[in-house]
């Protein structure tokens, strides 16, 4: 796109010059005027061509833009996810080593049942408690 947008311009100058050159230039008059029409005609659709070359690239400037900040913002999600993600892991290790503790205890009372013969330490086995 910028290749073709330079080669126009230059190719634009180029006819430009020859325009004026042979605006100025005295002879035949009638094949000017018509060289002159058709550089005119050629200038007028190379500087549309340029302006829709134009308009194109900042059109590719705005979409990638765009799509910067739609990274950016995507980034963000991603970051606040991650800190979502470890705040749950560290949640998720503090109730197993709460769970740990809350079954040792329970097999600790088991077993204080168990050796003391309460009611109780015929009718359930270790596992029913901590099932429960």
């Amino acid at each position: 796109l910028p290749q073709e947008r330079r080669r126009l311009v230059a190719q634009l100058e180029d006819n430009e010059v020859e325009l004026e050159r042979l605006r100025s230039v005295e002879g035949d008059k009638l094949a000017q005027q018509e060289r002159s029409a058709q550089l005119e005609k050629e200038v007028a659709m190379l500087r549309e061509k340029i302006h829709h070359l134009d308009d194109m690239l900042k059109s590719q400037q705005r979409k990638v833009r765009q799509m910067i900040e739609q990274l950016q913002n995507s980034k963000t999600v991603i970051q606040a996810k991650d800190s979502s993600i470890q705040e749950l892991k560290e949640r998720v290790s503090y109730l197993e080593a709460e769970n740990l503790e809350m079954h040792d205890r329970i097999e600790h009372l088991i077993e204080q049942q168990v050796s003391r013969g309460g009611p109780s330490a015929r009718t359930r086995s270790k596992s029913e408690y901590v099932s429960r």
